[in-house]
């Protein structure tokens, strides 16, 4: 998944309330080292450094590491950013106070190895906090539209997901790693003038829907598709002056003991 593709800063706006969220659990402390595993465009990154922490932020995307850079110069912030992947993280062990990741390391196409690294370069007493998609709603529903409609036609459909938003799966993922892991529910509204103004803001900007469109476009289905999800979002709509969906993610917090002092 290329996420350089489409505007992702459109879509990184739209989930900066979440990054309070991850960040505000996190509690980054002055001085702290935290590393933002799939950061974008620098969300939760700047959030953290805002509150007095040193920040590492990781993504695939050299675009978007370009945007990230950009907004931390801009802001003064002590933030540095680095290309790299969830499952092969270019950090020492033992160098992280908390690790965020705000809806990206929830995209690994490996998540042992990812849930190995993360664990990898957390300190004793250190944290990990994760937001992800509880997969129901308007936009769960449009998006296995559009994957079914790619798979119906004889192409390759998206491998089922690890299920990241199960606090027992989180729990048995993390556990022999030596955390545990609490998980708490949010929701996050997603806003615009009308239906129509989000399906277009989304199949232009979101870099999923660019990664699919030249698939559906050679077969014919993008005016299926764009139709259904249209209806999806229509009917969802809890805003019938303008448009608004409630999508649930959850915000899960895994915790490393620190190690046991000996009396004197």
């Amino acid at each position: 998944m290329d996420w350089d593709l489409g505007e992702y800063e459109r879509i990184a706006e739209q989930l900066l309330p979440a990054a309070h969220v991850v960040v505000e659990e996190a509690g980054p402390l002055t001085g702290e080292h935290v590393v933002d595993i799939g950061c974008g465009t620098g969300n939760a990154s700047l959030l953290a450094a805002a509150r007095g922490a040193r920040v590492t932020g990781i993504d695939p995307a050299p675009r978007l590491i370009e945007v990230a850079r950009a907004s931390a110069a801009a802001q003064d912030a002590d933030a540095s950013f680095l290309l790299g992947e969830a499952g092969e993280i270019p950090l020492p062990d033992s160098t992280a106070d908390a690790v965020l990741s705000v809806f990206g390391v929830i995209f690994a196409p490996d998540a042992g190895a990812a849930a190995e690294e993360m664990a990898r370069i957390t300190s004793p007493g250190g944290r990990i906090v994760l937001s992800a998609w509880v997969p129901q709603g308007a936009i769960a529903d449009a998006m296995r539209v559009r994957a079914q409609a790619i798979a119906a036609d004889g192409a390759p459909g998206d491998p089922p997901p690890f299920a990241w938003h199960e606090a027992a799966a989180l729990r048995a993922l993390l556990a022999r790693r030596g955390f545990t892991v609490a998980v708490q529910e949010a929701e996050l509204g997603f806003t615009a003038s009308s239906p129509e103004e989000f399906l277009d803001r989304e199949t232009r900007s979101h870099p999923v829907w660019i990664a699919s469109r030249a698939t559906l476009e050679t077969r014919g289905l993008v005016k299926r598709v764009r139709e259904r999800m249209l209806e999806i979002f229509t009917s969802a709509n809890e805003d019938p002056s303008a448009f608004l969906i409630t999508s649930r993610y959850v915000v899960a917090t895994a915790r490393r003991p620190a190690p046991e002092v000996s009396g004197a």
